[in-house]
This record gives C-alpha cells, sequence and structure tokens, in this order.
C-alpha cells in the first residue's frame, strides 16, 4: 500500500489508458486529446492560461524563475522546496533574497511584507503552498493579496505541487501555480503544469528567456493545442483520463471535502495515541509526525502490514514520518494505516494497543 505524498498510486482504469496505442504527438487525434486536457486543467486551476511540460515540478520551478524574474527573486525557504528556489536562482545567476524559516514554521504575511517594501528590485516572489518536506502550509492567498496591495506587478509564484487537486486555492492574486504529474493527479512522474494570470504571461511575452522552458514559446503553441517540443503524449491521455472521472463520478468540491476530512481525521488519530503533528500549520496533502522511532515504525510498517509511508530528509532524516492524503485514497486504507501504526507501538513496546486510533478516525470520518 503506497501512502507516500508522491510518488501517488496510479488508478487501473489511468494505467489502461495509457497503454493504449502510441499516438503520435502531431496529428488531429492527439491535437484533441490535448485539447480536452486543457479545458479540464482551466477548471482546476481556475487562471487564465494553463501550460503542459514534459518534466518534473523542478523544471516548472525553473521555468517559472527564470521566464517571471527580471530584477531580483524573493525565495521562502521553509524546507528542501523552498532552499530549491534559491538553488535555481543561483545556478542562473538570478539575484535574490530569502526568508528562511524551520522545517516547521511557515512565514508570516508580515515579514514578507517587510522585505518587499525595504527591497524595490524585488518583483517576483517563490514561495510553496504546501512545503512537503515537514507537511506545512504557508499563508499564500494572505501574502499575495498583500504583496498586491504595495505592487501589483510583483509576480506571485506558488509551488502547488502538494496542493492542486488537494484543496481549492484562491488563485485571485497568484501568477503561476505549479504542479506535478505523480501527486494528487494519481499519475506516473514525468508531467509539469503551470496555471498562469494574464499579467503573468505579458511578462513572460516581454521578458523571453531559455530554450527548451521558454514559456512564451510553449503558450503560443498551446494555444493551438500543440507543444513547442515532443509532447508526454501518454501521460497527457493519462490527466485526461484521470481528471474527467473526478470531473464526472466526484466532482473537485467533493474530492476537496474528502481529503481534508481524511487529513483531520488522521491527524486526530494519531494524537490521540500520543503523537505530536510536527508543522505548526499543517497541510491537508499530508500527516506528519515527530518521532525519534521513525525509522523502525516505518520498517515494520513496511514489512508487516505491507503500508510504504515517508520519512524525513536532510535535517529531518529517522525524525519524522509523512502519510499521504492526496488523490483517490479510501476511507478503508487510510483507516487499515492508522490501526497498523498503533500496532506497531504495542510491538516496540511505546503503547499498548487497545484500538483508540482506528475509533478516532472512523469517528471522525463518518461522524463529521
Amino acid at each position: 500500500m503506497l501512502l507516500t505524498p508522491g510518488p501517488t498510486p496510479v488508478p487501473e482504469f489511468v494505467r489502461k489508458a495509457m497503454a493504449d496505442v502510441t499516438i503520435h504527438h502531431r496529428t488531429p487525434e492527439f491535437e484533441q486529446i490535448f485539447k480536452e486536457t486543457r479545458e479540464l486543467l482551466f477548471e482546476l486551476f481556475l487562471m487564465d492560461e494553463v501550460v503542459m511540460l514534459a518534466s518534473s515540478g523542478s523544471g516548472a520551478m525553473e521555468a517559472c524563475i527564470t521566464n517571471l524574474t527580471s530584477k531580483k527573486a524573493l525565495t521562502i525557504n521553509s524546507g528542501k522546496f523552498g532552499e530549491r528556489f534559491g538553488k535555481i536562482c543561483k545556478a542562473f545567476d538570478i539575484d535574490y533574497t530569502e526568508i528562511k524559516n524551520d522545517w516547521d514554521t511557515p512565514v508570516s504575511v508580515e515579514e514578507i511584507v517587510e522585505t518587499v517594501k525595504n527591497d524595490k528590485d524585488i518583483d517576483a516572489i517563490f514561495i510553496q503552498i504546501c512545503e512537503s518536506a515537514g507537511g506545512l502550509r504557508h499563508p499564500v492567498e494572505e501574502i499575495a493579496k498583500e504583496v498586491k496591495k504595495i505592487n501589483k506587478d510583483i509576480m506571485i509564484i506558488a509551488d502547488g505541487i502538494t496542493a492542486i487537486g488537494v484543496e481549492e486555492i484562491d488563485t485571485t492574486n497568484l501568477d503561476a501555480v505549479i504542479t506535478g504529474s505523480q501527486k494528487a493527479l494519481m499519475l506516473p512522474p514525468g508531467l509539469a503544469i503551470i496555471g498562469f494570470s494574464n499579467k503573468a504571461v505579458e511578462k513572460i511575452e516581454k521578458n523571453q528567456r531559455g530554450f527548451y522552458f521558454n514559456l512564451a514559446t510553449e503558450i503560443k503553441k498551446q494555444k493551438t493545442n500543440t507543444t513547442a517540443w515532443t509532447a508526454a503524449t501518454t501521460l497527457i491521455i493519462g490527466l485526461k483520463e484521470i481528471l474527467t472521472y473526478i470531473k464526472s463520478n466526484v466532482g473537485f468540491d467533493k474530492l476537496y471535502e474528502d481529503t481534508a476530512k481524511r487529513a483531520d481525521a488522521t491527524k486526530e488519530a494519531l494524537k490521540a495515541i500520543g503523537f505530536d503533528i510536527y508543522p505548526k500549520v499543517a497541510a491537508k496533502a499530508m500527516t506528519t509526525v515527530y518521532t525519534e522511532h521513525s525509522d523502525k515504525i516505518r520498517k515494520i510498517l513496511k514489512t508487516k502490514y505491507n503500508v510504504n509511508i515517508a520519512g524525513g530528509q536532510d535535517n529531518l532524516k529517522g525524525k519524522i514520518f509523512r502519510i499521504n492524503h492526496m488523490g483517490l485514497v479510501e476511507d478503508f486504507e487510510a483507516a487499515w494505516v492508522i490501526n497498523a501504526i498503533e500496532l506497531v507501538l504495542d510491538e516496540l513496546d511505546i503503547r499498548n494497543f487497545d484500538g483508540t486510533a482506528n475509533k478516532v478516525f472512523l469517528s471522525k470520518v463518518f461522524k463529521a
């Protein structure tokens, strides 16, 4: 049972769709699939433009930094992926300043506002919606609203790789939102998607950078239902399949509601058996708990209970575990994981098993 916060399991009906005969990407047949997929992405992102890139989410991060920064970037580092924005700036010799916090601490609106007011060169802000290294949620929408009051031309770029498809994002003041195929979209890795505001598109057209990641070239081509370079045909076919299924059989609002309910129930169940939730403001995409027994717990879960969850990276290696809530996770699957964790605690002589975790989880899910 794969419950890591990416990659997520790929549903069988999606795998079957992607296993069909390969389609050439320069044909009317594929252009129709591309068109229908784009239309579904507009409904998912609720933004003015969308672009699909044959890359991981990191490629989309690079494209946004190089195409949307003219003078200076402000990057928010509360984890490994916020740190990556700064590394990309450094790789391209783009001037940037960084606000750095502990991995459990979201950035404050006030600190960003103060930084922007004191540095008139900042013309782009890069931030995670959910920083998946520690599972925290930044107040992105509130930050964007306040920054736009200061200077509406400052670009707000949000990494929504573990947020799009998890919860409804208020994109009113956001200029670019990034996601990747292997998270809530339940596809194999290799496809990145970016939603843009009209203002971002205008800046991209005036500030054309790069070759493969030249977003002006890509936007122009994708408006005609094709791509500048070879399209990730199989993944785009799979994306159309999963978005069509969600829209027709679940509904985006119901998906967000179910994900939130499952996330809240998991957190409460784990707190009931003695765990501390790691981030000060937890995202809905995953539950992250702090425990020095992380490695032992994860090992027994995998070998005895067939459950694969994620650990920590860098300074959090061996100190946290993370349970995924993205995608079409069934309630019985989540309940199995919670129950298995409590059984593992008993096996490690940390806490006697009495079924508390499952009782709390099921009460929260079915009596919410």
